[in-house]
């Protein structure tokens, strides 16, 4: 501890009978300071225990002593905000002054989301490294490839040294097997510096099993249960400070780590039936954080509801999101491309539903879903931009909840890729990638943990009861508990160079630039002025972008001729072929495709 600094520790624990600070638990410098509950007008407020504490400051460890806690856990407890966890999420917690990094990034006026390009990528398999460093290696790669924004699976902290990210419990700490909060800011440097976007996926709808001590601070926790237990407490006694919790954690990521967007995981388990529901207020207070910093600061929403009320302006009564995930675009082509009609996928996989996905969005927009047995969905208005969709073919969710975590390369052949490909890239939607897709990568991505002995017992027996019910061979599901299912899942940065994988890429970063530089592609489209044809027994698909550029696609097994123009409009002229992929012939208004090939074409109508 300094001798000439001092810091005030806070910490809401609103039915705790006393607090008290321990600082060097463990150590011969153990001391212990009473916290005193602070004075507060405002009855929302009220809870907050506080003590100034001369000579602590940055590199000071400390955690909270609690009598009487939940689970009577008699140690100093971590810090519910703390912002440095250097070696375990059960603590003890570290003091960390983020005014001492040194930012180059003054000149970054943020990245839109809408005409975007996003790259999602798992910070621990990206990289040989696994960290922080090792991903800022590789940023190159990425701007070469065009994308303006990574998005990163989460890096708070989690139990043991690897995870997928969505068993944190240190809300407010970037993981230390990643490089901590300062490699964490090194990385977000480097990537604006490189003209690169970061997007933080942050999971507020659950905490993970291990390392998770909130409820021993206070009603963190609600009666209510989604899909992982219990619902966090959004609308019950004492919740407003809950709220603030949340709030302020999104807030920080962008203030103190400069992080452009949020991924908002699950939003549908946020249970909250309060007049002004925590995505509303969450998008309110970030727009206002935005006018402060003056640059574009969004929020994207992970939602199983099909709902459009997520992204509409509040204005119209919507919770002001900038956009959601479209699981149902996914689901569309990849049931398309393979052929794929197991589980949710059996409402998908015909060029009509392939059509319906590409112009409106929602398949399941209010009809019937087989999987869900009832009518779901509603449809987007016609007036929303159809940025506020961001479409995959393929994601972290889709490949690694497979059992065997294999992408669909493992599945499809390379002339199908890159119709997949064109057909996300052209869309006229936000598109994302997944790590590898661009070159095609062999390396699976798998589910992986390191839990303790314990909870990894428990994780693997359930996650290989959940496959054995889908008819998975169990032998053939991974471990995720054994460190060669990590480390098989790390991208292997020899392929990019390869026959096989090089021809992808270039392919990939072709579409991108054309993209960006075809101005019918790269405008923001109202989801009502949106068009497409298709055949389902010749198997071909045109999507219209306007009255001047289309995506014309041949899925079948032999050579088609396709009308970029429905009907029998006499002016409808092809006149040029901006990029393809497999064998094309412009013979007035059709496009003569080979088998399993693409176009994107320019025409007079």
């Amino acid at each position: 501890m300094s001798s000439t600094s001092s810091h005030t520790f806070r910490v809401w624990a609103p039915t705790a009978p006393s607090v008290t600070l321990v600082l060097a638990q463990g150590s011969s410098d153990e001391k212990s300071h009473v916290m005193t509950k602070t004075p507060c007008a405002h009855s929302h407020r009220l809870g907050w225990w506080e003590v100034n504490v001369p000579g602590a400051g940055h590199g000071t460890d400390y955690g909270f002593k609690i009598p009487e806690n939940k689970f009577k856990v008699e140690a100093p407890l971590p810090d519910p905000r703390g912002a440095w966890f250097p070696t375990s999420v059960h603590g003890p917690t570290r003091l960390y002054d983020h005014g001492r990094f040194q930012w180059t990034d003054r000149t970054w006026r943020g990245v839109p989301l809408a005409g975007s390009v996003l790259y999602e990528l798992h910070i621990g398999t990206f990289s040989n490294e696994g960290t922080f460093d090792g991903a800022i290696k590789k940023l190159d790669h990425l701007v070469s490839l065009g994308v303006d924004a990574v998005e990163l699976l989460p890096c708070n902290t989690f139990p043991g040294k690897w995870n997928w990210g969505y068993d944190g419990v240190g809300l407010f700490a970037a993981q230390e097997s990643y490089g901590g909060p300062d490699g964490l800011k090194r990385f977000v440097d480097a990537c604006h510096g490189k003209g690169l976007g970061v997007i933080m996926d942050v999971v507020y709808n659950h905490l993970g099993p291990d390392g998770n001590y909130l409820e021993c601070f206070g009603p963190y926790f609600s009666t209510k249960s989604n899909s992982w237990g219990t619902s966090v407490n959004l609308d019950g006694p004492l919740s407003n400070e809950v709220r603030r919790f949340f709030i302020d954690n999104a807030l920080m990521w962008m203030k103190d780590y400069h992080i452009d967007g949020l991924r908002l995981d699950a939003v549908h388990a946020l249970l909250d039936t309060s007049a002004t529901h925590l995505l509303e207020e969450l998008s309110n207070d970030v727009r206002d954080l935005g006018a402060q910093l003056r640059k574009p600061l969004f929020l994207i929403a992970e939602s199983d509801l099909n709902d459009p009320k997520l992204f509409k302006g509040v204005e119209a009564g919507g919770y002001g999101l900038d956009a959601q995930w479209a699981d149902d675009v996914h689901h569309s082509l990849h049931a398309l491309l393979t052929g794929e009609r197991q589980g949710y996928y059996g409402d998908f996989g015909s060029l009509e539903v392939m059509a319906k996905a590409l112009t409106g969005g929602f398949v399941h927009d209010g009809e019937w879903s087989s999987f869900r047995k009832r009518n779901y969905g509603r449809k987007i208005p016609s007036n929303v931009p159809s940025s506020r969709l961001v479409v995959f073919l393929q994601d972290h969710d889709q490949i690694g909840n497979r059992a065997i975590g294999d992408r669909i390369s493992a599945t499809v052949s390379e002339p199908v890729l890159r119709i997949g490909a064109a057909l996300l890239l052209t869309s006229p939607f936000t598109p994302m990638l997944f790590q590898g897709e661009e070159w095609g990568a062999k390396t699976p991505f798998m589910f992986f943990t390191n839990h303790n002995k314990e909870l990894g017992e428990a994780v693997k027996k359930g996650r290989r009861a959940e496959f054995a019910e889908h008819g998975w061979n169990t032998d053939d599901v991974p471990d995720p508990q054994a460190v060669e299912t990590f480390e098989k899942s790390k991208l292997d940065w020899t392929e990019p160079g390869k026959e096989g994988h090089k021809d992808l890429l270039q392919w990939y970063t072709d579409l991108i630039k054309l993209r960006r530089n075809v101005p019918e592609l790269a405008k923001i489209t109202e989801m009502g002025a949106l068009d497409a044809d298709f055949d389902e027994e010749k198997r071909w698909l045109v999507l219209r972008r306007s009255e001047a550029v289309a995506t014309v696609v041949n899925l079948g097994k032999a050579k088609v001729s396709v009308p970029v123009w429905k009907g029998g409009a006499e002016g409808v002229k092809v006149t040029e072929v901006l990029l393809a992929s497999g064998g094309c012939e412009i013979k007035g208004r059709e496009v003569v495709l080979e088998a399993e090939s693409v176009a994107i074409v320019r025409y007079t109508a």
